[in-house]
């Protein structure tokens, strides 16, 4: 398998953005744990690789 990046920096950073709010909800604010859905986000923008787009076959990099 090639993992090579397929999301955009710009959108990197929404990702990253997002997932970080959603775990500030473990600490912050209504203390759920629907917060950890905030690390899929994260993740997939650290890394720069979203394994949705992978099975899509979309590389919205150019």
């Amino acid at each position: 398998m090639n993992y090579e990046m397929n999301v955009p920096y710009w959108e990197r950073g929404v990702r990253v953005t997002i997932g970080l709010i959603l775990l500030a909800l473990i600490w912050v604010g209504p203390s759920t744990w629907w917060g950890l859905f905030g690390l899929l986000p994260l993740a997939t923008g650290l890394a720069g690789w979203c394994p949705v787009y992978y099975v899509l076959g979309i590389n919205r990099r150019r």
